[in-house]
């Protein structure tokens, strides 16, 4: 990601971005007693089971808004790396491919992967339990929809609007919630799970926090809608477009780690369940991924902000089991993996991936599940638990090609049927005037 340095200083972020904390773990159980001493209930007389479902809706509602902020941390990602003729394309994209996964997931997405009838009854019946099923479908909403935001940054800068939505949204509403219930919820479904885990005595694939069914299915999703795409104009004969803005680079980079711990902590699901391995590990992978990335790249910031997502997204796999020693060199080795898999992407094999998101979420993704593999040994590496490498190893593998098949399958009938890319004229002038009729730096032209 060598970084061409632009004549004129492109505008910065002006403004701090404030992140306050909604709450503290620490005050949930004070919250449930006051709730209940409203009803008249003494704080002797607490029902625990009342108080524990209260707890664990706020604490998923925490963690559902904490992975939501994610979705601007994709927006500035792409906003930083693509010019500015598309930059308000890349915003546009992000927020309305959110909106259409919420729909789409609702409706069609959530159910496939929960096993259940859906939400189609009286609001009576989807406010019980304090609506624990509502909000635990907000959490799981905001990784479904990583998967648009992810294919977003692969394809920038050429792509039509309209078709590439309606492609994500089939997306989002079959393919990922398919391998969502293989992997997560159900192994009995299809039989995937259990004939995984019967390569290891039964021992079940890991993947706790999304490495391989939300982070490496996305970035293989991503590859074929590229190269059905094909590359940029003229990218390959006058050289690689500029990166135009890198403090926008960068504070896409540090919303997406401050949100992690909300992807990575909170997928525990429950208070009870709640660990300060997963946050401790998370943070050791993001600094490994820094650290190796800064160095192999000589102090390249396009890659040292990618390298921490490398390791964030290396890590979630085993964020659960593994020693944070582990965890950091799990988090190294992605940084490196990003590193040198974008360069062999990009100027080897041709292949225009604007973000890097297929050896980013692709590659470091699928490292991440296989080295749950690896790292989950107690003996060898003082991990919490056991795992087994073959079957991490296969359920990536059926991860990958499950995102491969589905990406030609899908992005392939949008191309023969509507078409996905735009024409030459609109991609000179920008997906901006071409999509969206307005400038980002209106003032530019005048």
């Amino acid at each position: 990601m060598k970084i061409k340095r632009l004549p004129i200083i492109q505008r910065a972020l002006n403004g701090r971005l404030a992140l306050k904390a909604l709450c503290s773990i620490i005050l949930l159980p004070m919250i449930a007693v006051a709730a209940n001493a409203a009803d008249g209930v003494g704080a002797g007389t607490v029902d625990k089971s009342v108080s524990c479902v209260a707890g664990d809706v706020l604490f998923l509602f925490i963690g559902a808004v904490l992975v939501f902020s994610m979705h601007a941390g994709f927006a500035f990602l792409e906003l930083g790396t693509v010019r500015k003729k598309n930059q308000v394309n890349a915003l546009q994209k992000i927020l309305v491919d959110w909106a259409v996964s919420t729909v789409i997931y609702f409706v069609i997405g959530y159910p496939i992967a929960r096993g259940m009838d859906g939400f189609m009854c009286k609001a009576g019946q989807l406010g019980s339990m304090d609506g624990i099923e509502l909000i635990r479908f907000f959490f799981y909403l905001t990784f479904a929809a990583c998967i648009p935001a992810i294919i977003s940054g692969g394809i920038a800068e050429r792509a039509k609007f309209g078709p590439i939505m309606i492609a994500n949204a089939c997306l989002v509403g079959v393919a990922y919630p398919v391998l969502e219930r293989c992997l997560w919820w159900d192994p009995d479904f299809m039989g995937v799970g259990k004939a995984i885990a019967s390569l290891g005595g039964g021992v079940p694939f890991t993947d706790f926090a999304g490495s391989v069914v939300v982070h490496s299915f996305g970035g293989w999703l991503a590859l074929p809608a590229i190269l059905l795409l094909g590359p940029r104009r003229r990218r390959y004969s006058d050289g690689a477009p500029s990166v135009s803005n890198i403090p926008f680079l960068a504070l896409g980079s540090w919303i997406l780690c401050v949100g992690w711990y909300g992807f990575n902590v909170v997928s525990a699901a429950s208070v009870e369940g709640v660990s300060g391995l997963v946050a401790v590990n998370s943070l050791m992978a993001m600094v490994g991924g820094i650290l190796a990335s800064v160095i192999v790249s000589k102090n390249d910031p396009g890659f040292t902000h990618n390298g921490a997502l490398a390791g964030l997204i290396a890590i979630c796999a085993g964020s659960a089991v593994v020693h944070p020693l582990a965890a950091f060199a799990i988090g190294a080795i992605a940084g490196l993996i990003f590193f040198f898999m974008f360069t062999i992407e990009t100027e080897r094999f041709k292949i225009d991936d604007v973000l890097g998101v297929w050896p980013l979420h692709g590659v470091a993704g699928s490292w991440g599940g296989i080295a749950a593999g690896i790292f989950g040994n107690v003996k060898l590496f003082g991990a919490t638990k056991d795992l087994n490498f073959f079957v991490q190893l296969a359920g990536t593998v059926f991860a990958i090609a499950l995102a491969l098949v589905s990406g030609f399958v899908i992005f392939g009938l949008a191309k023969f049927v509507m078409g996905i890319r735009l024409s030459e004229h609109d991609e000179i002038i920008g997906a901006d005037r071409a999509i969206h009729n307005i400038e980002a730096y209106p003032e530019d032209v005048l």
